[in-house]
């Protein structure tokens, strides 16, 4: 019997050390990946501006193909509204542009449903270099205490990073692809 109270405190107090840590972990957070494009900030922002262009570079596009995709509200710009519906690797939710501003920053409101709620901001931003792009995409908001103690467990930054660097690449894919199309549909 008294090894059983023991255990139990000894439990007892790996439990409340272990909420502690995970309540004096920081609430806001801050992921950030940036690459450079080699093409001027009008035609990456082309790309991001316009969310149902996402499909072509997302990280997140081919996870799940039977994802669905609802648009509302303008095609690009503020005011342009994309949901999804997917598997449990994308879950639901909604991004709507809030900030709009032509070769230099979009800010979009991230509203996660499912697999957890969160509400969080996502910003790129553009910076015109000799003939390229350096592209910054960060994610920003804060976490709740279930998601504070997920951190111990799993790096979101890492993981979401690499979800970050991923769709950069693929970004930059495609606008080196449009670029290329364009300079062929050019007549000599």
């Amino acid at each position: 019997m008294a090894i059983a109270l023991w255990i139990l405190a000894a439990l007892a107090a790996v439990v409340v050390v272990l909420a502690v840590v995970v309540a004096m972990k920081p609430a806001a957070f801050r992921i950030a990946r940036s690459a450079t494009i080699t093409a001027p900030p009008s035609a990456v922002f082309e790309e991001v501006n316009d969310l149902r262009r996402w499909e072509a570079w997302s990280p997140w596009a081919k996870v799940d193909p039977g994802c669905k995709m609802t648009y509302d509200g303008k095609p690009s710009g503020v005011g342009a509204i994309v949901s999804w519906s997917g598997n449990s690797k994308v879950g639901e939710g909604r991004m709507t542009i809030t900030d709009s501003r032509p070769d230099e920053r979009i800010r979009i409101k991230l509203e996660f449903f499912r697999p957890f709620k969160a509400t969080n901001t996502a910003e790129f931003t553009f910076t015109p270099q000799v003939d390229e792009t350096a592209v910054t995409w960060t994610m920003t908001g804060e976490r709740n205490f279930m998601c504070k103690g997920f951190s111990l467990i799993c790096d979101m930054d890492k993981m979401v990073g690499r979800d970050f660097e991923k769709g950069l690449a693929q970004l930059n894919a495609v606008v080196q692809s449009s670029a290329s199309s364009r300079a062929e549909a050019v007549p000599v």
